[in-house]
């Protein structure tokens, strides 16, 4: 399959209540990881929910970085989606791990695109 993108979906645990709780650093740290892997940042929108959690996304050039927190579990669940060859989803996810002062990270990498057999029909169509 020849891969349009890379994403790479991450588990981070151990990571301290106030990094996660603080929409502003959430925010901050969010986009900076984009720009760390070579990004481009387009947007960004980030909700802080009651008593505790944020969610958000930064929306780059080459396609996404989204996060929910759960600060009272020291968790972050983060996607980073990537397309082209420019731009490294690992260093944005290694970064936040450094940010977010987590104790570890699972993560796992989708190749994302079109395989030839698909291809084929989508030229016939």
């Amino acid at each position: 399959m020849k891969a349009l993108g890379r994403h790479v979906l991450a588990e981070m645990y151990g990571c301290e209540f106030e990094l996660l709780n603080d929409i502003k650093r959430v925010e901050e740290n969010m986009v900076k990881a984009a720009l760390e892997a070579g990004a481009e940042v387009r947007e960004f929108v980030f909700h802080k929910f009651s008593p505790q959690g944020v969610s958000g996304v930064v929306i780059i050039s080459e396609s996404h970085l989204a996060i929910h927190t759960w600060p009272e579990l020291g968790y972050a669940a983060v996607d980073v989606f990537t397309c082209g060859e420019n731009v490294d989803p690992w260093d944005a996810c290694n970064y936040l791990v450094e940010k977010f002062k987590a104790g570890n990270m699972t993560a796992t990498e989708v190749k994302r695109g079109i395989n030839e057999v698909l291809q084929k029909e989508a030229v016939n169509l």
